[in-house]
């Protein structure tokens, strides 16, 4: 960038060596050896603003590290200048132990001057210079959680890139891309076995988002099970579904694939995190449905199996359709209300997702008699009607 556009942006190189040198700063740290500050030619230079207090940078920090090692291998020019936030210099030497890249000598003025300077209104913040202001600092972390190295060198032309490759793995149908990256193609099972994204194909498939400390997600893995053996029961029906892991660590993971009769894709594959970026899964448990072609059939597969189970297969509009007009026939030939004998009280005629008959003490779904006093119910076939 030229000194007249440097002087218009406050995103620069030689604004930043400016602000040092009336600081009084005329060098970068480097480990124990002291550094000449950047000239910014031929190179990315990003100032990284973070301080050892912050549960969110420690957080940041190693992913930043992994990105940061990831972009050096491929020979790409990267530097990264630390800024610390720190409130003293304990918790500054503390941070800076394991940082590969510079560091600014710790000043408490300084950092107010740059950060002032910069507008970090909050940290960890990761700001490209000499791109001026078409990146914000908080879009730039959010870019290397989602993509990592992929981010480089974080502009919003590369971002809108990056999402334009996230919307045609989303719609596109190509089961083989959307899990090829860093999964090794293949998806583990709690009792053991592995396959492969190939095996996916024609099948209608359920992603399933989900973790062990969740007590919504437990309830679901238990009807969605139900569901899933149903269907497979069936010949000429085939569902897979393929759990995608929310769990805090290894072992919760272990703990909840054991109980799972499908394959999860592994605790340790980046494709979990790229996964509930595409498909935009903001909470659990979440199943997305999608068809033999390999495109989504449904964002809200949980809703599906919740009301209608394995009835719902293939979870395509056309079948719910069906379902739904075939069920107002059933209603259209049962009474509104009943008295039977096995009950003392009127049993009205309702629909539930799911119920266990209080005679047979089978489960049934759809159309039971209910009730409304003490929550008796039964299945319309189990009523002996007296009205």
């Amino acid at each position: 960038m030229g000194e007249a556009a440097c002087e218009s942006a406050d995103f620069c190189t030689q604004n930043f060596n400016n602000v040092m040198e009336q600081e009084g700063i005329h060098h970068l740290l480097s480990g124990e050896q002291k550094v000449p500050l950047p000239s910014g030619k031929e190179k990315t230079i990003c100032l990284l603003f973070s301080a050892n207090w912050s549960r969110h940078c420690k957080a940041f920090i190693p992913q930043l590290m992994q990105t940061y090692n990831a972009i050096k291998e491929t020979g790409q020019e990267l530097e990264v200048i630390f800024v610390s936030f720190d409130r003293d210099e304990y918790g500054f030497k503390e941070h800076i132990k394991d940082m590969p890249w510079l560091v600014v000598p710790f000043n408490l003025n300084l950092q107010k001057v740059i950060g002032n300077m910069y507008d970090v209104n909050q940290i960890p913040s990761f700001i490209p210079l000499e791109i001026g202001t078409e990146l914000h600092a908080k879009d730039a972390v959010g870019l290397i959680k989602d993509y990592g190295a992929d981010a480089f060198p974080f502009t919003k032309r590369r971002q809108e890139e990056l999402k334009a490759l996230d919307e045609a793995k989303r719609e596109g149908g190509n089961l083989i891309e959307l899990f090829a990256n860093g999964i090794e193609d293949s998806f583990v099972y709690g009792k053991g076995g592995k396959i492969c994204a190939s095996d996916l194909v024609g099948k209608t498939i359920g992603l399933y988002f989900s973790a062990h400390w969740c007590p919504p997600c437990r309830d679901f893995t238990s009807q969605l099970i139900e569901a899933y053996n149903e269907i497979n029961t069936n010949k000429g029906q085939e569902f897979e579904v393929i759990f995608i892991s929310t769990d805090r660590d290894s072992k919760e993971f272990e703990l909840n694939i054991t109980k799972m009769p499908w394959p999860a894709i592994p605790f340790n594959s980046k494709t979990r995190q790229d996964l509930c970026r595409i498909f935009q899964v903001n909470w659990i448990p979440s199943l997305i449905l999608l068809g033999p072609d390999g495109k989504t059939v449904s964002t809200n597969g949980r809703e599906m199996v919740s009301s209608y189970g394995a009835q719902g297969f293939p979870f395509t509009e056309t079948k719910i359709l069906e379902i739904q007009t075939s069920l107002m026939k059933e209603k259209d030939g049962l009474p509104p209300k009943v008295k039977d004998s096995k009950h003392e009280h009127v049993l009205k005629l309702d629909m539930a997702k799911a119920y266990i008959c209080d005679f047979c003490k089978k489960r049934g779904m759809f159309w039971a008699f209910s009730c409304n006093v003490c929550g008796y119910d039964l299945h319309p076939t189990c009523i002996e009607e007296t009205l």
